[in-house]
């Protein structure tokens, strides 16, 4: 929606594996190709990995958090790479409610502290009308292909977490290590 309305993009595409498979990252670069061609330009597409930070999420967060603090480092790749790359904005394509980590509460604290413009054009709509917006710029029969999803994704995950509790949970994890081991590891593909 942001590339419709004059402003640049620049895609990011935090790659999962080992705990989701190979369609996902496939899944980024088709995705790539149809708005290059819904735009009419080229569009740089960058790759950082994240199954290393899901790892150290597992391994020293607690279960039902694992999906804000999962957020948390997303966010913090994304500032990092949209300060490198002269961004103003970060952009998202959530939706209020969605999933777990999609409830006012989480995105609070998800976005706390991040000092950084993000920016939820989706965030209103409900899943009828983001599929129709997919559909109208053909997008959707890209997104909707089989393929595994996050593999750890706990059971219960939490809808209303403090920021308190985040800000234990990332000392535990050493959270600026993580970022920026992410972070200094994105590769760009043209």
């Amino acid at each position: 929606m942001a590339g419709k309305n004059g402003c640049e993009v620049v895609l990011l595409h935090m790659d999962n594996r080992p705990y989701s498979d190979d369609s996902n990252y496939e899944k980024a670069f088709d995705l790539k190709k149809r708005l290059e061609e819904e735009l009419g330009r080229s569009i740089p597409l960058y790759v950082a990995p994240h199954g290393t930070s899901q790892e150290s999420i597992k391994n020293k967060c607690k279960g039902n958090l694992q999906c804000v603090m999962c957020k948390r480092i997303m966010l913090r790749v994304a500032k990092s790479l949209a300060q490198k790359t002269g961004a103003d904005f970060i952009s998202t394509g959530e939706s209020l409610g969605q999933v777990a980590s999609q409830t006012l509460q989480n995105i609070a604290a998800e976005e706390y502290k991040l000092e950084f413009p993000v920016v939820r054009p989706l965030i209103g709509l409900d899943k009828l009308e983001i599929e129709s917006i997919a559909k109208t710029i053909g997008t959707y029969e890209i997104s909707i292909r089989k393929g595994v999803p996050c593999t750890i994704v706990p059971f219960r995950p939490a809808t209303m977490t403090s920021v308190d509790l985040i800000i234990e949970q990332e000392n535990l994890l050493n959270i600026a290590d993580v970022v920026e081991k992410s972070a200094d590891s994105i590769k760009l593909y043209e």
